[in-house]
């Protein structure tokens, strides 16, 4: 499954009305199934973890310019990773820098979507955001594309398929760039909560086999699962 400017994931098997997204020829592990919105449980995670690492490969979580910078070395970063950021973009992105950058230093590297929603600067998340607000061509998926290294445990990729995953959560399309995103990540937040338990086992399998993922990666290649399936 792929979409213009997102990167290629997903199989699965849906049976409905209630989906379970299964890898074929797996057995099912003792880690308890993670639920997602629309009736859909994943019933082995971390098959279905692991699978998509194996076919897409390790997504690399290297910061170029360090956590309180941000230049293009990021954005071509994030084109590798599928982006597509063109030049005139970047340079429209630059010329926002020093607020970008002013945003960042108010959010620790560590932040984490995960934590307790009073512990997450949703403030100064908000502030990062409206830095992109109306820089033509560049929308939640190449802006959050371009951040989520910068505090990947904080930030998800908000693609096509996880905005239209998350539609139910999102505000009006009269509402500011910022606080649109915003509804975006709460959204995104409500289903890591529910999977709070569930969450941390997973994490743990997985870096026990060498894989170290955030809470909201995890979550995005889940998401990613069960829109294949649909």
């Amino acid at each position: 499954m792929s979409r213009t400017g997102d990167r290629e994931a997903g199989y699965g098997a849906a049976s409905a009305p209630h989906t379970l997204v299964l890898v074929p020829g797996s057995a099912r592990s003792s880690l308890r199934p993670v639920v997602l919105r629309n009736g859909a449980d994943i019933e082995d995670p971390l098959r279905v973890v692991l699978g998509f690492l194996e076919a897409y490969g390790h997504f690399d979580l290297s910061d170029p310019s360090g956590p309180a910078s941000f230049g293009e070395s990021d954005l071509r970063t994030a084109n590798r990773a599928g982006a597509r950021i063109s030049a005139a973009e970047i340079a429209a992105i630059l010329g926002r820098r020093r607020a970008i950058e002013r945003a960042l230093r108010a959010i620790a590297p560590d932040a984490s979507l995960a934590g307790a929603a009073n512990e997450v600067p949703w403030l100064a998340l908000r502030r990062l955001f409206d830095a992109f607000a109306d820089i033509r061509g560049v929308g939640f998926s190449k802006m959050t594309k371009a951040l989520h290294r910068k505090r990947p445990a904080l930030i998800p990729m908000l693609d096509s398929v996880v905005q239209r995953y998350l539609a139910n959560g999102e505000l009006g399309v009269h509402a500011a760039f910022g606080e649109r995103a915003l509804g975006l990540v709460r959204a995104y937040k409500r289903d890591l909560d529910r999977n709070r338990a569930a969450m941390r086992v997973l994490r743990r399998e997985l870096a026990r086999r060498g894989h170290q993922l955030t809470e909201v990666r995890i979550i995005d290649l889940l998401i990613w699962s069960v829109e294949a399936a649909a």
